[in-house]
């Protein structure tokens, strides 16, 4: 099977050419109270380098997070989300295609990793179609009608912390410059989590009173992690769908419970079950001894990550184009 497939433009016609890379970072959603809204992206990243091939097929060669698992042809998501991007700029699909993923990202864990994958797809499709300078909106909404939410997908994009909402004109996001004193702390879960499963369980309503709990603590957690780190526990405090996920993430949700009454930041990342502790320079070392047992949980231990927030937005290089038709560029 060709990348071109049976959909998008005739191949033939003139398809985009050479190389390009990118690098996309993970990224933890909601925070706590902004459920569907609020993003943070994440000093891990995955590195992504696709070649356009005059012959045609699909390669994709993945190491890191997702080797062995992943699909190594054209149902790979970067390649399933290069070829729609290059649909939705009408440019023709590359004969084609040659992509070596280099993963840090850890998958099913409630930390972006198909926002990364469909971030990285649409930012391959623009740099090797030469449509680089297109608009960060233009990118977004691109990755939303993927990815169905612009959370995860907009602080990939954007770097930082970012919010995200939904109008007529369509997604959109703004981001915003994260206080240097908030550091980010993982805890990881040996098991996985499918997003559309968490989502299940999600009511179809909710009251007025948890409504607008989550507003006023939105609001708090802007300034928290931009202006008053001092308030991140405050702010991290949801109503409205952490505790609803309880039956598909219990040991999550009471890890939650069990930091946040020590006076920790803790939330449930993006669509867990991954746990997210938002903590400070200054109290770092407090906050890590008090995620320590659960590294040495007899039962069922989880991995604790440090990391930094990844302030940068996602990066894109065009390459040299390839000169060899016989096989995937070296290096």
């Amino acid at each position: 099977m060709t990348a071109a497939g049976s959909r998008g433009p005739d191949p033939a016609a003139g398809g985009p050419t050479g190389s390009a890379r990118v690098e996309v970072a993970a990224t933890s959603a909601n925070l706590g109270p902004g459920f569907d809204s609020l993003g943070l992206a994440l000093d891990l990243v995955d590195e992504v380098t696709a070649t356009v091939l005059p012959r045609p097929g699909v390669v994709v060669e993945v190491s890191g997070e997702g080797a062995g698992e992943l699909p190594g042809d054209e149902h790979h998501l970067v390649v399933r989300s290069l070829l729609a991007a290059l649909d939705d700029l009408g440019r023709p699909r590359p004969v084609g295609l040659h992509l070596r993923c280099v993963n840090a990202v850890p998958h099913g864990r409630g930390l972006g990793s198909s926002a990364a994958a469909v971030v990285a797809g649409v930012l391959l499709a623009r740099a090797l179609a030469g449509s680089t300078g297109a608009s960060d909106d233009a990118a977004l909404a691109s990755a939303t009608a993927i990815e169905g939410h612009p959370d995860n997908a907009a602080a990939a994009l954007l770097g930082g912390a970012t919010i995200a909402w939904l109008d007529e004109a369509g997604p959109r996001a703004v981001r915003l410059d994260v206080h240097p004193d908030v550091v980010p702390l993982l805890l990881l879960p040996c098991g996985r989590l499918a997003t559309h499963h968490a989502r299940s369980v999600l009511p179809a309503s909710v009251t007025h009173a948890d409504a607008a709990h989550n507003l006023a603590h939105s609001a708090l957690l802007v300034h928290a992690l931009t202006t008053d780190p001092t308030l991140l526990h405050a702010a991290t405090s949801d109503r409205l769908h952490q505790h609803h996920r309880r039956s598909a993430m219990p040991a999550t949700l009471t890890t939650v419970e069990t930091l946040r009454g020590q006076g920790l930041a803790a939330v449930v990342s993006g669509a867990g079950p991954a746990v997210l502790v938002l903590s400070t320079i200054e109290h770092q070392a407090a906050d890590l001894a008090a995620l320590a047992p659960f590294t040495t949980a007899p039962d069922r231990p989880w991995q604790l990550l440090v990391t930094g927030v990844r302030r940068e937005p996602a990066r894109v290089t065009v390459l040299s184009p390839s000169t060899s038709s016989s096989g995937p560029p070296t290096r």
